[in-house]
Protein backbone atom coordinates (compact mmCIF):
# COMPACT_ATOMS: atom_id res chain seq x y z
CA UNK A 1 0.00 0.00 0.00
CA UNK A 2 1.39 3.53 -0.57
CA UNK A 3 0.92 6.91 1.20
CA UNK A 4 -0.66 9.76 -0.19
CA UNK A 5 2.86 11.62 0.08
CA UNK A 6 4.27 8.41 -2.03
CA UNK A 7 3.06 8.23 -5.24
CA UNK A 8 3.58 4.36 -6.50
CA UNK A 9 5.31 5.87 -9.58
CA UNK A 10 7.70 8.20 -8.96
CA UNK A 11 8.37 11.38 -11.44
CA UNK A 12 12.00 10.78 -10.77
CA UNK A 13 11.29 7.04 -12.35
CA UNK A 14 10.08 8.71 -15.44
CA UNK A 15 13.03 11.06 -15.96
CA UNK A 16 15.38 8.50 -15.29
CA UNK A 17 13.68 6.49 -17.78
CA UNK A 18 13.42 9.29 -20.28
CA UNK A 19 17.63 9.84 -19.75
CA UNK A 20 18.40 6.66 -20.73
CA UNK A 21 16.20 6.11 -23.59
CA UNK A 22 17.55 9.55 -24.66
CA UNK A 23 21.07 8.57 -24.09
CA UNK A 24 21.47 5.62 -26.33
CA UNK A 25 19.42 7.08 -29.27
CA UNK A 26 21.58 10.25 -29.27
CA UNK A 27 24.58 8.24 -28.62
CA UNK A 28 23.54 5.74 -31.63
CA UNK A 29 22.45 9.14 -33.64
CA UNK A 30 25.21 10.80 -32.64
CA UNK A 31 28.15 7.74 -34.28
CA UNK A 32 25.87 7.39 -37.49
CA UNK A 33 26.28 10.71 -38.46
CA UNK A 34 29.53 11.45 -37.73
CA UNK A 35 30.15 8.10 -39.96
CA UNK A 36 28.62 10.15 -42.74
CA UNK A 37 30.44 13.01 -42.35
CA UNK A 38 34.15 12.36 -40.87
CA UNK A 39 34.58 8.66 -42.22
CA UNK A 40 34.30 7.83 -37.97
CA UNK A 41 33.09 4.29 -36.96
CA UNK A 42 34.89 2.40 -39.87
CA UNK A 43 32.45 4.36 -42.81
CA UNK A 44 33.84 5.93 -45.95
CA UNK A 45 32.84 9.65 -44.36
CA UNK A 46 31.12 12.35 -46.73
CA UNK A 47 32.46 11.17 -50.33
CA UNK A 48 31.56 7.32 -49.78
CA UNK A 49 27.86 8.49 -48.15
CA UNK A 50 27.85 11.40 -50.97
CA UNK A 51 27.87 8.59 -53.56
CA UNK A 52 25.48 5.91 -51.95
CA UNK A 53 22.91 8.80 -51.71
CA UNK A 54 23.28 9.59 -54.82
CA UNK A 55 22.75 5.92 -55.87
CA UNK A 56 19.94 6.14 -53.74
CA UNK A 57 18.17 8.68 -56.39
CA UNK A 58 19.14 11.77 -54.38
CA UNK A 59 20.18 14.65 -56.61
CA UNK A 60 23.72 16.31 -55.18
CA UNK A 61 24.29 13.06 -53.30
CA UNK A 62 27.00 14.76 -51.65
CA UNK A 63 25.01 17.79 -50.56
CA UNK A 64 22.24 15.19 -48.93
CA UNK A 65 24.79 13.26 -47.46
CA UNK A 66 26.11 16.27 -45.50
CA UNK A 67 23.07 17.41 -44.89
CA UNK A 68 21.97 13.41 -43.21
CA UNK A 69 25.05 13.68 -41.41
CA UNK A 70 24.64 17.14 -39.62
CA UNK A 71 20.69 16.21 -39.04
CA UNK A 72 22.05 13.06 -37.57
CA UNK A 73 24.96 14.44 -35.42
CA UNK A 74 23.43 17.64 -34.05
CA UNK A 75 19.87 15.80 -33.35
CA UNK A 76 21.97 13.32 -31.35
CA UNK A 77 23.81 15.73 -29.50
CA UNK A 78 20.52 17.38 -28.78
CA UNK A 79 18.26 14.07 -27.48
CA UNK A 80 21.00 12.78 -25.55
CA UNK A 81 21.70 16.67 -24.17
CA UNK A 82 18.05 17.14 -23.44
CA UNK A 83 18.59 20.18 -25.21
CA UNK A 84 16.19 21.90 -27.26
CA UNK A 85 14.49 18.37 -27.46
CA UNK A 86 11.59 18.84 -29.84
CA UNK A 87 13.62 19.98 -32.81
CA UNK A 88 16.55 17.62 -31.80
CA UNK A 89 13.39 15.00 -32.33
CA UNK A 90 11.95 16.51 -35.19
CA UNK A 91 15.63 16.39 -36.76
CA UNK A 92 15.99 12.56 -35.71
CA UNK A 93 12.34 12.12 -37.00
CA UNK A 94 13.37 13.59 -40.62
CA UNK A 95 16.51 12.00 -40.84
CA UNK A 96 14.36 8.41 -40.06
CA UNK A 97 12.00 9.02 -42.14
CA UNK A 98 13.94 9.90 -45.26
CA UNK A 99 16.09 6.25 -44.71
CA UNK A 100 13.19 4.44 -44.00
CA UNK A 101 12.34 5.56 -47.64
CA UNK A 102 15.40 4.21 -49.13
CA UNK A 103 15.85 0.63 -46.86
CA UNK A 104 11.85 0.51 -47.40
CA UNK A 105 11.97 -2.20 -49.82
CA UNK A 106 14.87 -4.44 -48.53
CA UNK A 107 12.95 -6.35 -46.29
CA UNK A 108 12.09 -5.89 -42.39
CA UNK A 109 15.01 -7.95 -40.79
CA UNK A 110 18.58 -6.65 -40.07
CA UNK A 111 21.28 -6.43 -41.39
CA UNK A 112 19.89 -4.78 -44.47
CA UNK A 113 16.11 -3.94 -43.26
CA UNK A 114 14.91 -1.60 -41.85
CA UNK A 115 13.76 -2.62 -38.48
CA UNK A 116 16.72 -0.31 -36.76
CA UNK A 117 15.82 2.57 -38.59
CA UNK A 118 12.19 2.29 -37.88
CA UNK A 119 13.20 2.31 -33.92
CA UNK A 120 14.81 4.67 -34.06
CA UNK A 121 12.17 6.88 -35.85
CA UNK A 122 9.57 5.63 -33.15
CA UNK A 123 12.02 6.49 -30.03
CA UNK A 124 12.49 9.80 -31.96
CA UNK A 125 8.90 10.37 -32.04
CA UNK A 126 8.04 8.94 -28.64
CA UNK A 127 10.86 11.68 -26.96
CA UNK A 128 9.80 15.00 -29.67
CA UNK A 129 6.04 13.73 -27.52
CA UNK A 130 6.81 13.61 -24.20
CA UNK A 131 9.76 15.75 -24.14
CA UNK A 132 13.46 14.80 -22.25
CA UNK A 133 12.19 14.66 -18.65
CA UNK A 134 13.51 16.74 -15.61
CA UNK A 135 17.31 15.56 -16.07
CA UNK A 136 18.10 17.61 -19.20
CA UNK A 137 19.07 20.81 -20.55
CA UNK A 138 15.81 21.97 -21.18
CA UNK A 139 15.22 22.30 -17.66
CA UNK A 140 17.27 25.34 -17.36
CA UNK A 141 15.35 27.53 -20.87
CA UNK A 142 12.70 28.31 -19.35
CA UNK A 143 9.93 28.34 -22.72
CA UNK A 144 10.79 24.46 -22.60
CA UNK A 145 11.22 23.95 -18.32
CA UNK A 146 7.59 22.73 -18.75
CA UNK A 147 7.58 20.88 -21.71
CA UNK A 148 3.80 20.90 -23.56
CA UNK A 149 2.50 18.05 -25.78
CA UNK A 150 2.10 21.34 -28.55
CA UNK A 151 5.55 21.81 -28.83
CA UNK A 152 6.16 18.18 -29.71
CA UNK A 153 3.34 17.95 -32.21
CA UNK A 154 4.55 21.07 -34.13
CA UNK A 155 7.62 19.54 -34.55
CA UNK A 156 6.90 16.36 -35.80
CA UNK A 157 4.85 18.02 -38.55
CA UNK A 158 8.19 20.61 -39.07
CA UNK A 159 9.41 16.78 -38.97
CA UNK A 160 6.98 15.65 -41.85
CA UNK A 161 6.68 18.36 -44.12
CA UNK A 162 10.98 18.62 -43.80
CA UNK A 163 10.75 14.72 -44.87
CA UNK A 164 7.79 15.38 -48.08
CA UNK A 165 9.92 18.13 -49.25
CA UNK A 166 13.60 15.85 -49.33
CA UNK A 167 11.42 12.56 -50.70
CA UNK A 168 9.45 15.30 -53.17
CA UNK A 169 13.50 16.56 -54.74
CA UNK A 170 14.90 12.54 -54.62
CA UNK A 171 11.91 11.61 -57.14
Amino acid sequence: MTSPHRPYSSQLAYDVGLLVIRLAAGVILFTHGTQKLFGWFGHGGLDATGHYFTLSGYPAGTTFALIAGLTETLGGIGLALGFLTPLAGAAALGAMINALAVTWNTGFFAPDGFEFTLLLAVVALGLTLTGPGRIALDHFVPVLRHHRLAYGVAAVILAAAASVVVLIIRG
